[in-house]
């Protein structure tokens, strides 16, 4: 699955529909996560959401496209959740009913353009619901000779992560295919009911969480080289590089397995590497992890996602290792208890997070021939976020940051040092 973003993503031209389901009436009261309540409280807003596109069997029809939809929304019990304010964020369940589908007016602009607005209004923290979906069908084929319709599922992000619309996309092809997942997947408001439920972290994990934001002056890691103004928050910069192909990747594994590290442990000691030479500062970042640390979780969709921060002071696999193994640690309690004294999660301008992702290593496969990106929105931005991503084609990244002088030149240089390091790494042994 490709890395992309709305604004630059591969969609062909032509007529694109949309469809949601209709809500009903709203049930139960069910409880709300804590990152959920972070991004539902910030208010409805443009580009909260997340998707993935696409390509469905020739031939596919809308029908065909809403009734496999239906069997998906029934599968999954986020699906059928709703946010509500009032001073105060709620979350409830809701029986919904079939929508309809709308034609979306494509004169003139892009088909990409068309769905960004389209998910801009329909997929916000409050829509009811908030996901929705846009079928594409080509006026012409591709490059490639394909003209197969392209669907692209959208939700905002309260409900859904990265692993989540993969889910998606397996269980509608699925049932597209004849083939639905059988039963019901547990839902997401189950997973946080029992989390809220866990034995409290240890005094240690306290104790470290306030140390790394005493060390951050009160708030989470930031990047550590100049971005310029960030007030108001400026247009976004996205980047997506392909780092190494598939034998590339390989050669890194191949040397991180020679010193007896993962390949994340080596990714962490040369981003250390190029902050400790660039910034003259250690390797500081908000480090997302997930929280579906048992099978039964799997199959499920929701936002199984905390944080954690990773610090890492030497560029030595020993250091890159500890710090690994802390930073999960750090994201595997709740975190409400643990950052409430502080204030909730204290975001500041020029908040720095990486992610890492091996796609190879999901539960949850996409058949290569149905050409799925994942694809971000578009947003303004005073922070830094950099995704790294290991596919069957090798390493790939994506970076998002201020569209400002200063946050031009210093990512730049950094992602072209991380990039170099990376291929040097795959050239021939140089860890310590």
């Amino acid at each position: 699955m490709r890395l992309t973003n709305v604004g630059m993503m591969v969609l062909p031209q032509g007529q694109v529909s949309s469809y949601t389901v209709r809500v009903a009436s709203r049930t139960q009261e069910l409880p709300v996560s804590f990152d959920q309540r972070r991004h539902v409280g910030a208010g409805p807003r443009a580009g909260s959401w997340m998707a993935i596109s696409f390509r469905l069997p020739a031939g596919t029809s809308p029908a065909d496209v809403e009734a496999a939809w239906l069997s998906v929304v029934d599968r999954h019990g986020t699906l059928r959740t709703v946010f509500t304010g009032g001073g105060q964020v709620r979350l409830h369940g809701a029986e919904v009913r079939p929508g309809a589908w709308r034609d979306l007016e494509v004169t003139g602009r892009r088909s990409r353009d068309v769905v960004r607005e389209c998910f801009d209004e329909l997929c916000q923290p409050f829509a009811q619901p908030s996901h929705a979906l846009c079928l594409v069908r080509p006026d012409a084929p591709d490059e490639l000779g394909d003209d197969r319709p392209v669907l692209l599922v959208g939700a905002d992000h309260a409900h859904v992560d990265m692993w989540s619309v993969a889910v998606l996309a397996r269980d509608l092809l699925a049932a597209l295919g004849g083939d639905p997942a059988p039963g019901t997947a547990l839902p997401f408001a189950t997973h946080t009911a029992e989390l809220e439920a866990a034995p409290p972290a240890p005094a240690q994990v306290h104790t470290r969480w306030s140390q790394i934001l005493a060390d951050g002056g009160g708030w989470m890691p930031t990047f550590p080289m100049p971005l310029g103004p960030l007030d108001p928050a400026p247009a976004e910069v996205v980047e997506v590089r392909d780092v190494l192909d598939e034998a590339g990747w390989q050669a890194v594994e191949e040397v991180a397995a020679r010193h007896g590290a993962r390949p994340i442990t080596l990714a962490v000691a040369l981003l250390t590497e190029v902050c400790l030479e660039l910034a003259g500062a250690p390797l500081r970042a908000v480090f997302p992890v997930h929280s579906r640390h048992e099978s039964r979780w799997h199959d499920s969709v929701g936002w199984f996602i905390t944080n954690a921060v990773l610090e890492c002071r030497a560029a030595e696999l020993e250091t890159a290792r500890a710090a690994v193994v802390e930073a999960v640690d750090l994201g595997s309690y709740p975190l409400a208890p643990i950052l409430e004294p502080h204030g909730g999660m204290p975001e500041g301008p020029g908040m720095f997070a990486l992610s890492w992702l091996d796609t190879r290593r999901l539960p949850v496969r996409l058949d290569p021939g149905v050409r799925a990106q994942y694809v971000s929105a578009a947003i303004r931005t005073d922070s830094v976020m950099v995704w790294f991503v290991v596919t069957e084609q090798g390493l790939q990244l994506r970076a998002r940051y201020p569209d400002t002088a200063e946050a031009r030149a210093s990512l730049t240089s950094w992602l072209d040092a991380v990039h170099r390091r990376f291929r040097q790494a795959a050239a021939g042994p140089r860890p310590t």
